[in-house]
């Protein structure tokens, strides 16, 4: 069942951490938006007392090495966002403003989960305005090799069909699907954490990745097994987060999809390049507004129409 009002937090929620890549400790604060604001970065700490806001949409995605970063690099950029985007949209928020003084954001204990439990704390609201969705009208497909990502028309929900596939057998062939709510996120996704190779591990410090990456955030995979003394959170966690990263990438197209997403050893490259795809043409995609029968172009996203604003309702 599609969510009806556009939400938002009740209060601000703070979060302090170290950037998986970066090593370094960095805040956040997710604060309350207004309807119609969608998710926006407010980059601080810039070189001469700066700020900068940054949009989470694919238009501002400028490297997808390793995670997804938003924002230009020598002016302003915020990255590792896919984690916390998965958060929001897992939930269903729509409109947040997120306050960060630092290149990344943290990686906590690697998922999403700690993102939900801060919002859970403070819990969400509805809003006056009805809620948008982006539905899939014909199918776009991007592949590299053996790897592809797709999206194709699902007038219901925004599903996710994942399979993965590596040369190990820690990991394997492992596949999963679901429907994505704020319970099967919850229940099914949220937990699952970002995941690397000891092997791998010199050559990315060299790279200036992975400086912050420990096994308090990081499912290590070693040449006979998981390194991490707890295990694994789910039996296949690592497609699980594969997911989880999916619908943090793609909710950069701006409003919640409606539409079947399918990819087979993808990730964030993959990811980004589908929305690209999709976004090519505007016959791949039309803008659904949940509170109205009618449906409008895409180049009424973002617009400046005045809404009625209505006391926020708690959920």
């Amino acid at each position: 069942m599609k969510q009806s009002q556009q939400t938002t937090l009740r209060a601000a929620v703070n979060l302090t951490g170290v950037g998986v890549h970066s090593g370094d400790e960095v805040r956040i604060v997710l604060h309350p938006a207004e309807a119609n604001h969608g998710v926006v970065f407010l980059r601080t700490g810039l070189p001469g007392g700066r700020d900068r806001l940054i949009d989470a949409r694919h238009l501002t995605v400028t490297a997808t090495e390793l995670c997804t970063v938003i924002g230009d690099r020598q002016t302003g950029a915020v990255a590792t966002i896919e984690h916390l985007m998965a958060a929001l949209t897992g939930l269903g928020v729509d409109n947040v403003l997120v306050e960060i003084d630092g290149p990344e954001v943290p990686i906590l204990d690697g998922s999403s989960a700690p993102f939900i439990e801060a919002i859970d704390e403070v819990g969400l609201a509805l809003q006056g305005s009805s809620r948008r969705y982006l539905k899939v009208l014909k199918p776009v497909r991007v592949a590299q090799g053996k790897a592809f990502a797709e999206l194709t028309p699902n007038d219901r929900a925004f599903r996710l069909e994942v399979e993965i596939d590596f040369p190990t057998s820690v990991i394997g062939r492992q596949s999963k699907a679901i429907d994505l709510s704020p319970t099967t996120f919850r229940r099914d996704i949220s937990r699952a954490r970002t995941f690397g190779f000891m092997c791998d591990v010199e050559k990315l410090w060299n790279a200036g990745f992975a400086l912050g990456a420990s096994l308090d955030n990081t499912v290590a995979i070693g040449e006979d097994g998981v390194m991490n003394p707890e295990g694994l959170r789910y039996a296949d966690e690592f497609v699980r987060h594969k997911i989880l990263d999916a619908v943090g990438d793609l909710s950069l197209a701006g409003l919640p999809l409606l539409g079947t997403y399918r990819s087979f050893c993808g990730g964030h490259r993959m990811n980004f390049a589908v929305l690209e795809a999709l976004f090519s043409n505007r016959a791949n995609y039309t803008i659904v507004d949940a509170g109205a029968r009618r449906e409008t172009g895409y180049a009424e996203i973002g617009n400046n129409i005045a809404v009625p604003a209505y006391a926020p309702e708690v959920l």
